[in-house]
């Protein structure tokens, strides 16, 4: 039971991860340092000031990038690789105290595709908007998924067991994004309409 737990978790925090990668970070380290979520031992530099300093300058930076026009869709594409490692990492060390094999296997299956279906979802969200409103709503855009990241993690951390229900939310809307690009002709990682066939 500790183990799914933790699992739950770490996704959660995964999928948060897919909207901010630094923000489940910053969340997690607080909350260890307030005594309310338990690293894996091989985790615990996580919830030392060092870190914690180090992910509210990162969460700070990234926040802000987003706002920046161009830069927002820049980062999109390279977002699957960071929020992959991070999802990595915020899984297994959620998962406690087990065999090496399963912590970074459970870790690697489950957190991986949690922070990318969220990652999808905000790429997708954004090359919408950028499409519909050139660029203009991508202001409302950063900002709900700031908002979502912070949700989500806390929700991760104090209540996992609504975190398969946060995942189902995710896939349902991915599907909608998709339909409306596909409506569009738009690739949801560059935000630009496919050439029409001659």
């Amino acid at each position: 039971m500790e183990i799914l737990i933790g699992l739950l978790v770490g996704i959660g925090l995964s999928i948060a991860a897919g909207f901010r990668v630094f923000v489940p970070l910053l969340v997690t380290s607080i909350a260890s340092l307030s005594g309310y979520f338990t690293l894996s031992d091989s985790f615990l530099w996580i919830g030392t000031y060092p870190a914690l300093i180090t992910f509210l300058v990162a969460t700070i930076v990234e926040i802000a990038a987003f706002y920046i026009p161009f830069i927002d869709n820049l980062l999109d594409t390279v977002a699957p690789f960071f929020v992959s490692i991070a999802g990595i990492i915020l899984t297994a060390s959620s998962i406690g105290e087990t065999s090496p094999l399963l912590t970074w296997g459970l870790a690697i299956i489950a957190g991986v595709p949690a922070g990318l279906s969220s990652q999808l979802l905000s790429s997708g969200s954004r090359a919408t908007s950028t499409a519909t409103t050139g660029g203009a709503g991508n202001f409302i855009v950063a900002t709900l998924e700031n908002i979502k990241s912070v949700i989500v993690s806390i929700l991760a951390i104090f209540a996992p067991i609504l975190i398969p229900f946060i995942l189902l939310f995710v896939l349902f809307f991915i599907v909608i994004v998709l339909k409306k690009l596909k409506s569009l002709k738009i690739n949801p990682f560059f935000t630009r309409k496919k050439t029409a066939d001659i």
